[in-house]
């Protein structure tokens, strides 16, 4: 018999283009490409020159804002109908330019805020699989709505609220917009979007793994059938050296300032600093920049600040100057780089998925100060649930107060129960290393992948009356 080469599998991975959402679908694209898979990333014109990973391509796509993307359209809804129709045009657009290349596209991973990439792949007739970037957990509670057997308004007062395999939740740990839905429509609308045809989907994919949340994932498997395969930590970090060279995720839409910051942490003490950030998107009030500036400056510890520059105004008064020899502040860092550095003792976090799931990889205890979305979801696990940090409580308007943010500070940076969660951070992180390196739980699951998209595309070439090695 005639040998002829089996083809590789190619599968294009569309990410919502924020840093939260580009960096762990890039990861599992560069992961996918370790394992032999051909990798192609689409990304908006505006985002796409922002993006450099080795072994996997880049492509653009439209989102119909191709000179500024979604500051360009002001308004999220307005965004997503423009991604919708452009995005649905340019990715059919760039399958069909591979189609008659020698790496036709066998699958289309694509991040669950975009379900129309789904009814794309089937109209070429290819796989589709979605992709979650929250907690399993958030994504449970989700489903739960979707499904109607949770009805909106959530309003959880006197009682908690209980829903099968997942811990009771107070108020104060639901996402805002489900106890308030007009607060923000279009964001709730395309949470809810994200689980519209997953029937459909060929593969259900979740950034978290199994003994983080495997019983919050399986409380809803009829419903949403997620596997998971997680973190989506680059390798460099979680001591696994299959991926060479993989020290960052690859995609920055700013601009780093490691080399001051890591200098900087030189000269400090082992678990001696604070590292704060809020990530690419929250914006604290003045009032909540105020109080954390003054919780910082009566703290014993050193501190680093991550403070964009368009949040420097929020800033007290002198503030920088009077806390120059025991803090640094910076526009923009490599978060990864910092939490790994054995300088910092605590990181103060908005709870967002990402930088929740860095935290508890890194091994770092925090202090959670969520704002926004699923981070109040995030904010009680890591609390309540994994023991790695204390949770701020706000007052009647919303802000954590200076005393406040101080008490949580010190708790875990020399408090009684720091010990605890130190320990407990160590636990996480090993936990966290074991399910992606090799043989892990996350890392059977993305070894299914792999092979179901060999057999898919060994498949296609036998109906195409090629001989298959």
């Amino acid at each position: 018999m005639e040998k002829v080469h089996v083809r590789t599998p190619h599968v294009i991975v569309l990410p919502y283009p924020s840093q939260g959402h580009i960096n762990p679908l890039l990861q599992f694209a560069k992961r996918l490409a370790s394992k032999g898979i051909k990798a192609t990333l689409a990304t908006t014109h505006y985002t796409v020159k922002s993006i450099q990973a080795a072994n996997v391509a880049v492509e653009p796509i439209s989102d119909g804002f191709d000179d500024g993307g979604f500051a360009q359209a002001q308004n999220e809804d307005t965004y997503l109908k423009s991604f919708k129709e452009n995005g649905s045009k340019s990715l059919s657009q760039l399958i069909q330019k591979y189609q008659t290349s020698v790496s036709p596209i066998t699958c289309i991973i694509y991040d669950s805020f975009f379900p129309w990439a789904l009814d794309v792949a089937k109209q070429h007739g290819i796989l589709g699989a979605s992709f979650f970037t929250n907690s399993a957990t958030v994504c449970a509670i989700f489903s739960h709505i979707h499904d109607g057997t949770l009805t909106l308004p959530v309003n959880v007062r006197n009682e908690s609220l209980w829903l099968p395999g997942l811990p009771p939740f107070n108020s104060c740990d639901l996402p805002g917009f489900i106890k308030a839905p007009e607060s923000y429509p279009a964001y709730l609308a395309m949470k809810l979007s994200q689980f519209s045809n997953i029937a459909n989907a060929d593969f259900v994919f979740d950034n978290s793994f199994e003994k983080l949340e495997g019983q919050e994932a399986r409380s809803v498997a009829e419903a949403w059938a997620a596997k998971l395969i997680g973190p989506m930590v680059p390798s460099a970090y979680m001591e696994d050296s299959r991926i060479e060279g993989d020290k960052g995720y690859g995609a920055s839409l700013w601009k780093p300032l490691s080399n001051q910051c890591t200098s900087w942490l030189k000269t400090k003490p082992n678990k001696s600093v604070i590292y704060i950030s809020f990530g690419s998107m929250v914006s604290l009030t003045s009032k909540q920049m105020e109080e954390m500036a003054y919780a910082l400056m009566s703290s014993n510890s050193y501190f680093l600040w991550v403070v964009r520059e368009t949040e420097r105004k929020k800033l007290p008064t002198q503030f920088i100057e009077t806390t120059e020899n025991k803090g640094l502040i910076v526009t923009w860092c490599n978060q990864l780089e910092m939490l790994a550095h054995p300088a910092i003792g605590c990181f103060v976090t908005h709870c967002g998925w990402n930088s929740t799931l860095e935290g508890l990889s890194l091994g770092v205890p925090m202090v959670a100060i969520p704002q926004f979305s699923d981070q109040m979801t995030d904010a009680k696990f890591i609390e309540e649930i994994w023991g790695v940090g204390v949770r701020a409580k706000e007052d009647e308007f919303g802000i954590a107060s200076r005393e406040e943010v101080l008490f949580c500070l010190r708790e875990v940076m020399e408090g009684e129960r720091s010990g605890d969660m130190r320990s407990n951070a160590r636990k996480w992180r090993e936990m966290a290393k074991e399910a992606i390196n090799e043989g892990g739980s996350s890392d059977k699951c993305i070894d299914e992948f792999v092979k179901e998209l060999i057999a898919a595309t060994s498949g296609e070439e036998e109906e195409q009356g090629h001989h298959v090695i």
